[in-house]
């Protein structure tokens, strides 16, 4: 198993400026985040991991917030939302809960498929060939509930896998990539921390710590981690960063402002990762 795995977690646009925030600002204080075995991505996780993995430096994914270059529009309305909350929230059971979104995902009237390539697209920019060092791109089969984690030799590609992670139950359809249905990584777990399991030395960025509905946290995982030995550093929005970030992950007016707190935060937390991660 991996020494060293790194976490990145969904969050949608806001979410994700918050996480290249972080990502810039312990880069900048000297955390060799490339020095990861593995990189497991989620949702917009999936999406900064792949490009920053493939090459793309991690003050060049802050600038880029900061300037509005990857502001991402998802078409989400209350009613979307309610729909989503009933799908997600109508089981205490986590099987169930996450089967029930699906359906519901699978059943919604939205865009085409094409909508979710065409943005995941963009926002990949010139990231599309697997990388070199090891990359695990989550998805949630929609038919199933499962979780799968992409890689290069999953036979899809690099952009087949992150839109498939990046497909909002009703916001967005569910993609067919290998013959089957796959919606947002972050369906059941918005870190999908479990997966790092194994690995000795572990470090989470995780912008929205907990999925909808009865699904376990991302501290939850964490702490199932360290009781199996590893040291684990868990990073989720401060105080700062969820009130520069708002309630609404969909709304880009905030990502400048989630984009800088996250950077400050990232300073702040250096001497705490440093410390777990050996730098």
């Amino acid at each position: 198993m991996p020494d060293m795995a790194l976490v990145l977690g969904g969050g949608g646009p806001v979410g994700g400026a918050w996480l290249t925030g972080m990502l810039a600002g312990l880069t900048e204080a000297g955390v060799g985040l490339d020095d990861a075995d593995v990189l497991i991505g989620t949702s917009a996780g999936a999406v900064f991991g792949a490009r920053l993995r493939c090459g793309t430096p991690a003050s060049e994914l802050y600038e880029r917030q900061l300037s509005g270059a990857d502001a991402v529009r998802l078409p989400v309305t209350a009613r979307i939302m309610a729909r989503y909350l009933w799908a997600a929230l109508g089981s205490r059971d986590p099987g169930r809960s996450v089967a029930r979104l699906g359906r519901t995902a699978l059943r919604a009237r939205t865009g085409p498929e094409s909508d979710v390539f065409d943005t995941v697209g963009r926002l990949l920019g010139e990231a599309r060939d697997w990388p070199e060092r090891e990359l695990r791109v989550t998805a949630v089969d929609a038919r199933t509930g499962e979780v799968e984690a992409f890689g290069a030799r999953s036979g899809v590609t690099l952009l087949e896998a992150v839109a498939a992670s990046c497909a909002v139950p009703v916001v967005w359809p569910p993609v067919t990539v290998a013959g089957r249905r796959w919606m947002d990584g972050g369906s059941r777990s918005t870190a999908n921390l479990h997966l790092a399991q194994g690995s000795r030395r572990v470090l989470a960025v995780v912008p929205i710590p907990r999925a909808v509905g009865p699904h376990p946290s991302a501290s939850e995982q964490a702490a199932r981690l360290i009781e199996d030995g590893a040291r684990v550093v868990l990073l989720c929005p401060d105080e700062d960063a969820r009130r520069a970030m708002g309630r609404d992950m969909a709304d880009t007016a905030r990502g400048p402002a989630a984009a800088r707190a996250g950077y400050e935060q990232a300073l702040r937390a250096v001497a705490e990762v440093a410390d777990a991660w050996g730098h």
